[in-house]
């Protein structure tokens, strides 16, 4: 079973920047893809980010394209979100996910049901 343990978050004042990552243990299978989402209080979760772990195609959501950056290290088996020009509606729970990669990823990562979630870490941007 695939453990995903996500760090690195935190408080930062807006236009800071943070660094996300989510290691991936038990880690097996060719075709993994992971995807960051995110929830706020009160809010549905989110589609952030999302790579192909073998390929490294990468796609982002519009609030975040430009801003955020998503990549991975297969060695260490885990993936980043580098976060810059945080504004406050960032502020979020932001989960990691990972799942064997479905047919027609590329275009529904955002809503592809994933097997393997993270506990989660916190995001806080003040104005």
């Amino acid at each position: 079973r695939v453990q995903l343990v996500e760090s690195g978050g935190g408080s930062v004042e807006a236009g800071g920047s943070l660094r996300l990552s989510c290691a991936a243990s038990q880690y097996t299978g060719n075709s993994i893809c992971m995807a960051w989402f995110r929830q706020a209080p009160g809010n549905k979760r989110e589609g952030v980010a999302a790579i192909y772990m073998n390929g490294g195609n990468t796609y982002y959501a519009d609030s975040v394209r430009g801003r955020f950056t998503i990549n991975r290290d297969n060695v260490r088996n885990t993936v980043y979100l580098q976060m810059h020009i945080l504004r406050p509606e960032d502020t979020a729970m932001y989960l990691c996910a990972a799942d064997e990669c479905p047919a027609g990823f590329y275009k529904n990562w955002a809503q592809y049901n994933y097997d393997y979630w993270g506990q989660g870490t916190q995001v806080t941007v003040s104005s």
